[in-house]
């Protein structure tokens, strides 16, 4: 078993008891990165019960630039399981295993950024069959925390993750692409959250997850309620030892929309003393978005080669910004 920091439990990794909120949402979150082959990747499902659906998303990254999307508002009718829209999570291990497969059509994106107007892309985009079976294992603690005060503060519709963790993981399988076979050896991150969400209900972030390997990993998350309430939360991770990070300075490089991120930097300072200096070069990006009552949020999504002094690792910066 894994170490747990926070008020969490074991029992955690499974689903929680269907809060009364319209926009109550339980999800969970996977991504992993192969450096060798180029590969990466993430998936999610979140579960509004309440709303009688499921947010299915399958996003991979090829070495050629290619991506391959599906995203699908699946039927549910609880909040059993995570497992709608050919999309499974099951926990083999609380706290140190888990396995998610996913069978089913994508889109076959030739240039991702077509997402940014989704109907035509869904219109146009040819079709591919894949198959994805991955196992994730801990290689560091369970961070995080089943009540986040400043969120319980807040009416269900201000709020976004009341309770949220993370782990780094290592993660191992296969990935069929109409029956070709490619093997996934490399190392990702998993978050899991529950209470009542609306993407619309912050003003911005940044969120960066980067593992170095087995030894070596962090996140950093920079969180805005407003342009004036500016939030940093972070760990730097080497094996059982959690850091945290006490401030954080991330910076960008946009293309000429300046809404598409394509590099990022970031200056740490733990708690423990440690001073980070990294860079990092999205290698395969895809632009997404929710829409709620007329308001519009882009998701930008860069899977991201990062490096710290000698160290070269992968992960994912997520750029989240409301644009209308």
């Amino acid at each position: 078993m894994a170490r747990i920091v926070g008020d969490l439990v074991p029992e955690d990794d499974y689903t929680h008891p269907l809060g009364p909120e319209t926009n109550f949402n339980e999800s969970m979150y996977f991504n992993f990165f192969d450096r060798d082959r180029g590969i990466g990747g993430f998936v999610r499902l979140g579960n509004r019960a309440n709303e009688g659906r499921a947010e299915m998303t399958v996003t991979l990254y090829l070495p050629d630039g290619r991506v391959l999307f599906s995203f699908a508002r699946a039927q549910i009718d609880d909040n059993d399981a995570f497992d709608a829209g050919g999309l499974r999570f099951e926990v083999l291990e609380p706290t140190q295993r888990l396995r998610t497969t996913f069978e089913g059509k994508v889109l076959e994106l030739e240039d991702p950024r077509a997402m940014g107007d989704p109907r035509k892309a869904f219109a146009e985009s040819p079709r591919r069959r894949i198959s994805l079976d991955l196992e994730h294992e801990a290689v560091g603690p369970m961070y995080g925390g089943r009540a986040n005060r400043s969120e319980g503060e807040l009416a269900a519709e201000e709020q976004f993750a009341k309770a949220h963790y993370e782990q780094h993981m290592a993660v191992r399988g296969e990935l069929r692409i109409d029956g070709d076979s490619q093997p996934i050896r490399g190392h990702g991150l998993r978050d899991h959250s529950w209470g009542p969400r609306y993407w619309q209900a912050i003003h911005g972030y940044e969120w960066l997850t980067l593992n170095f390997g087995d030894d070596f990993g962090a996140m950093v998350s920079v969180i805005r309620r407003s342009p004036d309430d500016e939030r940093t939360h972070g760990v730097v991770v080497r094996g059982d030892t959690l850091d945290p990070v006490t401030s954080a300075r991330v910076s960008a490089e946009f293309e000429e929309n300046g809404l598409y991120h394509r590099s990022v930097s970031a200056s740490l300072e733990t708690r423990g003393g440690e001073s980070l200096e990294i860079r990092g070069e999205v290698k395969g990006f895809i632009p997404l978005r929710n829409r709620r009552e007329g308001l519009v949020t882009h998701i930008g999504e860069g899977m991201t080669e990062w490096r710290c002094g000698d160290r070269v690792g992968y992960g994912l910066s997520e750029f989240l910004r409301q644009v209308k």
